[in-house]
């Protein structure tokens, strides 16, 4: 009876205890993300050449506006 509570308890564990490869998924996931989102702002601004640097000021003079600078 022992030995089959150890075999039962060993194939109800393994699953939980084998996470080797969920910090890699985490870290591909938001390696995506970052993709993404950079894509969706290169798509925005490709058609202007000094969007970027509008977009850099206006950032900057919102948060600036909001500290109270």
């Amino acid at each position: 009876m022992k030995e089959k509570l150890m075999v039962a308890w060993t194939k109800m564990m393994f699953p939980v205890k084998n996470e080797r490869g969920a910090q890699s998924l985490e870290w591909l996931g938001i390696a995506a993300l970052l993709i993404l989102v950079l894509g969706i702002i290169s798509t925005a601004l490709s058609g202007e050449k000094d969007n970027i640097g509008k977009v850099v000021t206006n950032i900057i003079s919102k948060i600036s506006g909001m500290v109270g600078g």
